[in-house]
């Protein structure tokens, strides 16, 4: 679903899709006409069975097509929609799959181009559900996953070998934030004929066009900023023409679907993430400044500010920053953090991010790193920072550092 193809009557004719600014991609992207018909959005259609006019009609479409019906589980203009949505908004993209969480996108992705036998390049400071796929199924599998440090930048040539298939990325990095050389590493991979992916959900194609930097695969957990608000599972993946019949026909082979009411409600997040990002990019700003004026805050990784390694690769290849960062408490422990985290009034404790809610996580990096390991001044707690006025967070971060017991 969401091969590139614009319907020359439908939104946006007369300008082509290069000349779309992104706040506008977001807003007319996948909205063709009989998609749409006299409303906005793209309607639900909620269906498994096709019926078919004749016999011949039905085997005339056993070959699975995006953009034409045939069984449910291949799609309806719902799922279409979306899906050629996020392709637009990645210049030089053949076509984007919707997957139920971001989590299956990246498994089906990585197994789409890979095979027993071959070796993994994947970035130590990766989410770890992620690590945990490569270090179990993966492994099973036959497949050899080896970490490198996510500031190793065009030194990736040294660590490929005879059976590397691809190197997966991430960056900025979970929990703390490195920013990756992402056009670096994709011009070596690329001329070793070897495959990239990349886990963009951070900064979306909203601000990092990964395809446009060279990334072979792109992935996003549209649970997060693209939906918005918190009631959505779902994942995309966005490839090249190289690599998007194969992505196609593993995520078939394993029965990938999305509901078109997930589906339908991430469209509908989606038509607002540019406004969104530009208010978490600048709450979060204020506050991580705030942060790092504190004395109970020995640090603060946010890849805005020059002291976060790979600072200067956001500053050349990103259009903006998200709302999640990370804070290194001074000294304490386990039960003082805790204790801070239990105590903030407007910071919901719980996983997964990108939502109009602020979000409060104590993480613990070291227990997930393999290759890129160092010692913390104190406990770590990530942030997301989001539709809430900062200084209403400012004010119940102060209380809680006020009586922070670590760096007494």
């Amino acid at each position: 679903m969401g091969r590139r193809s614009r319907d020359a009557e439908g939104d946006g004719a007369g300008m082509s899709e290069e000349e779309e600014r992104p706040d506008t991609k977001l807003v007319s992207g996948g909205r063709r006409k009989d998609w749409t018909g006299a409303v906005v959005n793209p309607p639900v259609w909620r269906a498994s069975t096709i019926l078919f006019d004749t016999v011949a009609d039905m085997r005339a479409a056993h070959t699975p097509q995006d953009g034409r019906l045939y069984y449910g589980r291949y799609g309806t203009p719902t799922q279409w929609s979306l899906a050629e949505a996020l392709t637009e908004l990645e210049p030089g993209a053949a076509g984007t799959r919707l997957f139920p969480s971001g989590v299956a996108a990246i498994s089906v992705a990585l197994i789409a181009v890979l095979r027993p036998g071959d070796e993994l390049l994947m970035v130590d400071s990766v989410y770890a559900p992620t690590r945990s796929f490569c270090d179990g199924l993966l492994k099973r599998w036959g497949v050899t996953t080896r970490y490198y440090d996510p500031l190793v930048g065009r030194g990736i040539a040294e660590l490929i070998g005879k059976k590397t298939r691809a190197i997966f990325l991430e960056s900025p990095g979970s929990l703390t934030f490195e920013v990756q050389d992402v056009p670096g590493i994709c011009a070596v991979a690329r001329e070793r004929g070897i495959a990239t992916l990349l886990d963009n959900t951070w900064a979306t194609p909203f601000l990092f066009p990964a395809i446009a930097a060279g990334v072979d695969l792109s992935i996003l957990a549209c649970t997060k900023y693209v939906s918005g608000h918190s009631d959505v599972m779902l994942g995309s993946v966005t490839a090249t023409e190289p690599y998007w019949r194969t992505l196609c026909e593993t995520s078939r082979v394993f029965g990938q679907h999305v509901s078109p009411d997930d589906a339908f409600l991430a469209a509908r997040g989606l038509r607002t993430m540019g406004v969104r990002l530009r208010q978490h990019e600048a709450s979060a700003l204020s506050i991580a400044a705030w942060l790092k004026r504190q004395p109970q805050v020995a640090r603060v990784l946010h890849p805005a500010f020059p002291d976060c390694p790979g600072h200067e690769f956001w500053a050349r290849d990103f259009r903006g920053a998200s709302g999640l960062f990370s804070f290194v408490l001074k000294g304490g422990g386990e039960a003082e953090r805790a204790r801070f985290v239990d105590g903030l009034r407007h910071f919901g404790i719980g996983y997964s991010w990108g939502g109009f809610e602020s979000l409060a996580l104590p993480v613990d990096p070291q227990r997930v790193r393999s290759v890129r390991r160092e010692e913390e001044e104190g406990p770590m707690v990530r942030l997301h920072i989001g539709l809430e006025d900062p200084d209403d967070l400012i004010a119940d971060l102060g209380a809680g550092l006020a009586a922070y017991e670590g760096a007494a």
